[in-house]
């Protein structure tokens, strides 16, 4: 309740949703796709983001977000997470590569305060 979608994007084979709390991920698994796993990654504990652009043959564009999983981020052990997404050659992930490398940049600053 109260979240609000920003964005949102039709993946190879899966979907991204950015909302102005989370990147919520609609992963499609098995061979009919009927079977779906939901994940979230908190706005907040991106701190690191990598694009890969499409090149001329069949590659896909890659985004690679890395993200603190430790639902606390003062626990001593804090754990770590990546995700990688593909993006399907026809989009242009840089401005959604910008966007994203700017939140991880503040909240790096914010991490390191």
């Amino acid at each position: 309740d109260g979240e609000v979608i920003q964005t949102g994007f039709k993946l190879v084979r899966d979907v991204m949703l950015i909302t102005d709390r989370r990147i919520i991920t609609f992963d499609k698994q098995g061979a009919t796709g009927q079977k779906m796993r939901v994940d979230s990654i908190y706005l907040g504990s991106i701190y690191h983001v990598t694009a890969e652009t499409a090149g001329f043959g069949i590659d896909d564009s890659e985004l690679q977000i890395d993200y603190i999983a430790t639902p606390y981020l003062k626990a001593h052990g804090l754990q770590y997470g990546s995700k990688k997404y593909e993006f399907p050659k026809k989009y242009n992930i840089q401005v959604l590569y910008k966007m994203l490398q700017e939140l991880a940049y503040r909240n790096y600053m914010h991490l390191n305060a």
